[in-house]
Formats: structure tokens, sequence, C-alpha cells
């Protein structure tokens, strides 16, 4: 299994996360890519057959609630482009700052419920960093994500079982 982490970010903190979770889960998986969303669409969801991939989508949240700037393109294009995901199996970190209670996380909120309404399956809840908790996000994250690729890799099984 392949798991790849689609990273938006605007001051590295999510990329930090990610490169945290490539170091700590990689007894779990052996392939774990980190991807920066600069430049990429909804093609970034189609896979081949033989390949078994889940995507983890790590992003913060920016300006009013908003995706940040280099997950803009890919954040549109599943709008602009629609088309049934239902083979995509996804996670979503989403960090914010809960002095910011109205958009608090919406960056990857949002990504999930645009994953969503195009038939993605999300594994598992969406997991909320608080900046303002005075806690790191690089070492919780992993230590969800650990519990995460449990969870997703038991539910890999139970399909390929079914």
């Amino acid at each position: 299994m392949k798991l790849k982490i689609l990273v938006g970010t605007m001051t590295s903190t999510a990329d930090y996360v990610a490169q945290a979770i490539q170091m700590d889960c990689a007894d779990l998986v052996s392939d774990i890519e980190v991807q920066l969303m600069d430049g990429l669409d909804i093609s970034v969801f189609d896979s081949t057959p033989d390949e078994d991939a889940i995507y983890l989508i790590c992003s913060s949240t920016y300006g009013q609630g908003d995706v940040p700037d280099n997950a803009r393109q890919l954040y549109d294009s599943l709008d602009a482009q629609p088309k049934f995901l239902g083979h995509v199996r996804y996670g979503v970190i989403a960090l914010g700052d809960r002095t910011y209670l109205q958009t608090f996380c919406f960056g990857g909120k949002k990504f999930d419920e645009r994953l969503q309404g195009l038939g993605a399956q999300r594994i598992g809840e969406v997991w909320c960093h608080d900046a303002s908790a005075g806690t790191l996000p690089e070492t919780e994250g992993a230590a969800w994500c650990r519990e995460w690729l449990a969870l997703a890799l038991s539910s890999a099984s139970s399909a390929e079982t079914a």
C-alpha cells in the first residue's frame, strides 16, 4: 500500500507535519510520498488499478477560512472538473487556530467536503490541530496518523476479503 500525503501550506507547518509522518510511519507503510499541492488538479487522484493508494490531505487554513494559496488550484479543480472519486480512500489533517472559532480548520474541512461530494471515502474522522493549544502539530499529527493508518490498513484488508 502507498500513502500519498498532499500538502496545502502557507508557512510550511503542514509540510513539517507531513515529513514527520513520513519518518514516523515508515514501519507501517513502506511507500510514503509527500507532495506539495502546487500545480496539482483533480487528476492527482487518478490511480492505476494496480496502485493501492490511500491519500492524506494535510492542509492549513488561511485568511478567512480558506485553503492555502498552493492548494487553491487542486481545490478549485474538484468543483470545476468534477468526476466520481469512489475509488479514493482518504483522511484529513486540518491545521487551524481555535481563536478563529468561526473558521477553525476550514482549509482541511473544505477539502473533506468536496471529496465526499465526489464520492470519495473518508477513513476515520478529520483530525484538527489547534495552534493556540501550544502543542506541536508534527508530534501530534504523527501520533494520530499511526492510529489512522492502522484503521486504514484494517479496512483495506477487510475490503479485500469481502
